[in-house]
């Protein structure tokens, strides 16, 4: 009896293993795509607002010497 409780269980940990490993295989679906867009985007326009307060930077210090 303990046998088949430890068959059964063993038979159900693979089965759910199996069964989160196919789910990581999945295609992107248009909202991760898109939420993908959005973080380019505003990583993109994180990187300029840098530059720009470094070139602001640069300019204020230039002015005072």
């Amino acid at each position: 009896m303990i046998a088949l409780k430890r068959a059964f269980g063993s038979t159900l940990f693979m089965t759910a293993l199996l069964v989160m490993i196919a789910g990581c295989d999945r295609q992107e679906g248009p909202a991760e795509q898109a939420g993908k867009g959005v973080d380019q985007a505003m990583h993109t326009a994180g990187e300029k607002i840098e530059s720009a307060g470094e070139s602001i930077q640069d300019t204020a210090s230039g002015e005072q010497r």
